[in-house]
């Protein structure tokens, strides 16, 4: 495959920050000092901001940002550069790669990089972003990096390679197979259901954490996303029965949320004694109270997590405020109201509806 240009999701989140001012390309590149020409280059992701002699990415960005763009797009950019970096290499990639030379082997993906990287290859916007700014231009407006169908199957084919191929290789291989895998959840092809069920196959976990249990974990919300919850509902019972497992789930929340920011490297912290508990629980508390809506794949998870949350550390509650308390009990209400809610699920939805009762 020809090599592609390695600046599509830094040129789009140019674009974007552009358009949120705001300016023209004519205009940004007065303010810039370039010409159109230059700023279309960016913008396309065939002339990466990076390398450029105008100036770096974030001399850019900032220069936009002074011109009145939102900031959070600044702090979006280093995940914009590090998606770009990963696509990069997938595409390029054609020989077996071996799991510790593999980019996703060398740390743990938040929640902000995953979208960052997602984005081009399904479209949706970044939960980080601040909202989509309206296009100045009358048509058809391009609302996510720009990758072909042919390079987002050639991305999707090269994840499925290593994630089995970083399946041979155990526990060396374990957190590149779960991040490779997370990532194919996202292909629409028809067969993607079917390739996870066949990959959990090779997935060993049990009661107590182990490298696997990560990777158990991500593909069971993957599977939910393809509409089937059953293997989301068994680890929930057996993953998550013990306060190991229920202290390595928070833990990957928190981490997966941007609340816990020290880097990990690997999926072990979530079960160290040193794996890191300073993370705020009422922000946590928080986002996942956005993560329970009824249509969500992935709800019999998030509703637990909230319950074991508040049964961790009971104080959470009582710190929250009116407004975040609020609108946790409007969300269990509406959960509450659904026939087709787990039985399971329901209970710890009544229990988390009991502690809520008891608030001033």
């Amino acid at each position: 495959m020809p090599r592609r240009a390695v600046g599509v999701v830094t040129g789009h989140l140019f674009k974007v920050m552009r358009e949120s001012v705001p300016l023209t390309q004519e205009q940004a590149a007065a303010a810039l000092g370039v010409d159109k020409a230059t700023v279309q280059g960016w913008e396309s992701g065939r002339r990466p901001l990076t390398s450029t002699r105008a100036g770096t990415l974030r001399e850019a960005t900032r220069t936009l940002l002074a011109l009145g763009a939102g900031p959070g797009y600044l702090g979006f950019l280093g995940e914009a550069l590090d998606a770009d970096g990963l696509i990069s290499y997938a595409l390029e990639s054609s020989a077996d790669v071996r799991p510790g030379e593999h980019p996703l082997s060398h740390w743990v993906m938040t929640r902000d990089l995953s979208h960052a990287l997602t984005w081009p290859l399904t479209g949706e916007w970044p939960t980080a972003l601040p909202a989509r700014p309206s296009p100045r231009a009358r048509g058809p407006v391009a609302a996510a990096p720009a990758l072909s169908a042919s390079e987002r199957t050639a991305f999707f084919t090269h994840m499925r390679r290593v994630a089995e191929q970083a399946s041979e290789a155990g526990v060396t291989g374990a957190l590149l197979r779960r991040q490779a895998l997370y990532l194919c959840a996202h292909d629409s092809a028809p067969d993607t259901g079917a390739w996870l069920a066949h990959m959990r196959r090779s997935t060993l976990h049990g009661d107590r954490w182990t490298p696997y249990w990560a990777d158990a974990r991500s593909l069971a919300t993957s599977l939910a996303r393809h509409g089937d919850p059953d293997p989301l509902r068994h680890f929930i019972e057996r993953a998550l029965s013990t306060e190991e497992g229920e202290t390595a789930n928070l833990r990957y929340w928190a981490y997966w949320l941007g609340l816990d920011r020290t880097l990990r490297t690997s999926d072990t912290f979530m079960a160290s004694p040193d794996g890191g508990d300073a993370w705020d629980g009422v922000g946590l508390l928080r986002n996942l109270t956005g993560r329970l809506g009824p249509h969500l794949r992935a709800i019999d998870l998030n509703v637990h997590t909230v319950w074991a949350l508040l049964k961790a550390r009971p104080g959470v509650l009582h710190a929250a405020d009116r407004e975040l308390t609020g609108r946790l009990r409007t969300a269990v209400t509406c959960l509450l109201d659904q026939t087709e809610t787990h039985v399971t699920t329901r209970r710890k939805l009544e229990s988390v509806q009991y502690g809520l009762s008891l608030q001033p």
